[in-house]
């Protein structure tokens, strides 16, 4: 699979964006036209600096309202398309796109347009030159690419051919079935882009709104499957226009279009329609099993209040590590690490972050084949070294710079707890009362606004996950927007929260932990007044919730009376979809905004996004005020 990126999709100065397109992985790039006419130097410098990085400059775009023009117009456009074509033999491309005309004066016809591409092609192919069309979705004339097509059929020229573009055709409904008509050798580039689903303008939607494949909710992967099937084995180029994109960091961006398309072509070849895109060959998304356990960085202070407030959600510490200062915390099917190392990768996130749930561990059924994906789509491998006998643990770099462990059952990994740690007496001084917590429901992991599409393609990609609709979390200093990423299961849930101002506790988490992390756990109990009475035996605290609130919920959802007063005394919040039930407890926060959540699921799919509002102002309340020391 040859992969290219149109410069317009990433943000920088053209040297910039080319260094990152390089580094990246990408094997070509397209020129978009006003990146040259902003770079101070010719033609030939920009194809030179391409060429330097193992670029092949795919396209050189756009030239605008050239087809179906009267006859004083007509004239000027080829005089305009002369200038083109002197500054492609510069850069050094031999293909430009042509996008149908949007002008007011344009006129309709298929035979005309086909004759004034017929006169293009002749000469273009004086200078060894190709031209290709695309159907802009809001073409005058031509809007749907099968009209293109028969543009391009009619006229008959080598130097003329088509140039799809996912947007245009699946943002019209377009059906793709026809696409396995055209030739192979009559499509000269494809360009793909994704976009969430949103009821807007054609031009205003594709301006702002267009991301990765794999990013948004379009068909992307069928799109490219029916290229496929054409035979067609040339470039498959991004063009993305994204507002957020365009001020985001050039590298991480580019490298996002990149881990893309790789795994866009590793989905049309799981098809197993055609053997066309030649992908890395990789394993298959992993399924998880679970997680297998969450590490947290502290020094000895906040360690001792930590683990002091685990073991009041009845957490019981059971081992320690043989060689690091490490101690396990279990209860049910849940695992907690606490690491109060002074050197090492825990050591040093600490320093930078505080104390935070710095690494977690996933369950999968082949930790290797997971790491070998997961490495082929561009994540970051990491290694740490380890005492002779200890289980060296895969893992890749998560979000905020954090960690990913994987562990599977078929070797050591699954019993790294057995060899690596020392089973410990249970501390008798303080009775711990079970709260019979099950297992982690989520992990709540707060990031920039503009970095959440980065990571729902990280773990879309090397998972076996599927995103559910993007909610707004309502905090009374702002808006949150959150999206959920589940397996089929729910053995993994993971909540991705974007924040975009410092004011919200989001973005105060981020500001203050010196950026993205878990904001919080969620654990799962099949019986939460049970629970409540041992948090409350243990000594637990619980965020305390507005009274209001209970008078409220009684009326929406018709509760009983009594019901309402047994939620109101253990201060547990309350959800309800057309599934089931869901109640919540939370504990106040702890450092900069880091808490724990307590969640009773009957049948209920969501992550009671209702009660954010109330749950986010009760946080605010017991937090300590911004430029207050800490003490």
């Amino acid at each position: 699979m040859k992969t290219s990126i149109a410069t317009v999709s990433i943000s920088g100065e053209l040297p910039e964006k080319l260094e990152a397109i390089a580094a990246a992985g990408f094997n070509g790039v397209e020129i978009f036209e006003n990146d040259f006419l902003a770079f101070d130097g010719s033609p030939a410098e920009v194809g030179r600096m391409a060429r330097d990085l193992g670029l092949e400059i795919t396209l050189f775009q756009p030239f605008r309202d050239f087809e179906g023009m009267p006859e004083s117009h007509r004239q000027r456009t080829f005089d305009r398309a002369e200038r083109k074509f002197d500054i492609m033999q510069e850069l050094g491309t031999d293909l430009v796109l042509v996008c149908s005309n949007v002008s007011p004066v344009s006129l309709g016809g298929i035979d005309r347009a086909a004759a004034d591409f017929y006169e293009l092609g002749e000469r273009a192919a004086k200078r060894g030159l190709r031209v290709g069309y695309e159907a802009l979705a809001w073409g005058r004339h031509i809007n749907d690419h099968r009209d293109a097509w028969e543009i391009v059929r009619r006229a008959d020229h080598p130097s003329v051919g088509l140039i799809l573009d996912s947007f245009h055709s699946l943002s019209r409904k377009i059906d793709i079935n026809s696409i396995r008509s055209i030739p192979k050798e009559k499509i000269f580039i494809v360009q793909l882009a994704d976009a969430p689903l949103i009821d807007m303008d054609l031009l205003y939607w594709s301006r702002h709104f267009r991301n990765m494949p794999g990013e948004g909710d379009l068909p992307v992967t069928a799109f490219t499957a029916a290229i496929a099937d054409t035979g067609y084995d040339g470039y498959f180029s991004l063009e993305i226009f994204n507002d957020q994109f365009r001020g985001g960091a050039t590298r991480p961006i580019a490298a996002d279009g990149h881990r893309s398309l790789i795994y866009l072509g590793d989905q049309v070849r799981r098809l197993q329609r055609n053997q066309t895109l030649t992908t890395p060959v990789m394993p298959e998304r992993s399924d998880v099993e679970g997680v297998a356990f969450v590490e947290f960085s502290a020094d000895a202070r906040d360690a001792a209040n930590l683990t002091q407030i685990l073991k009041t959600m009845g957490f019981r510490k059971t081992r320690v590590h043989r060689s690091k200062q490490v101690s396990l915390y279990e209860q049910g099917g849940i695992r907690l690490l606490v690491n109060t190392e002074e050197e090492g990768f825990a050591s040093t996130s600490f320093a930078v972050h505080g104390t935070s749930a710095y690494a977690m561990a996933l369950s999968v059924k082949n930790a290797q084949d997971t790491l070998q994906r997961a490495l082929a789509l561009g994540a970051e491998q990491f290694v740490q070294p380890v005492s002779a006998g200890e289980v060296s643990i895969p893992a890749i770099r998560g979000v905020g710079g954090g960690l990913i462990y994987l562990i599977d059952g078929q070797s050591e990994l699954g019993r790294f707890a057995e060899i690596d740690f020392i089973a410990v007496e249970e501390e008798t001084n303080v009775p711990v009362t079970p709260a019979n917590l099950l297992k982690v429901d989520h992990v709540a992991q707060t990031v920039a606004y503009d970095e959440m599409l980065t990571w729902l393609l990280f773990y879309t990609s090397i998972f076996d996950l599927h995103k559910t609709p993007m909610v707004d979390i309502i905090d009374p200093a702002g808006v949150v927007r959150s999206q959920a990423l589940e397996n089929a299961n729910g053995n993994l849930r993971i909540t991705l929260n974007g924040a975009e101002n410092r004011r919200t506790l989001a973005g105060h988490f981020i500001a203050e932990k010196f950026g993205s992390g878990v904001q919080h756990l969620a654990f799962s109990t099949s019986d939460i007044f049970q629970t409540a009475a041992a948090l409350r035996q243990n000594g637990f605290e619980t965020l305390s919730i507005s009274p209001n609130y209970y008078g409220d919920v009684e009326a929406r959802f018709g509760l009983d009376p009594d019901l309402t007063e047994r939620l109101k005394a253990e201060n547990i919040l309350y959800d309800r979809d057309e599934h089931g039930e869901y109640f919540q407890i939370y504990s106040r926060t702890f450092g900069e905004g880091f808490f724990f959540e307590i969640v009773e699921r009957r049948n209920y799919c969501g992550y009671g996004a209702p009660n954010a509002i109330f749950r986010i102002a009760a946080l605010k309340r017991q937090m300590r005020p911004e430029g207050v020391p800490r003490t």
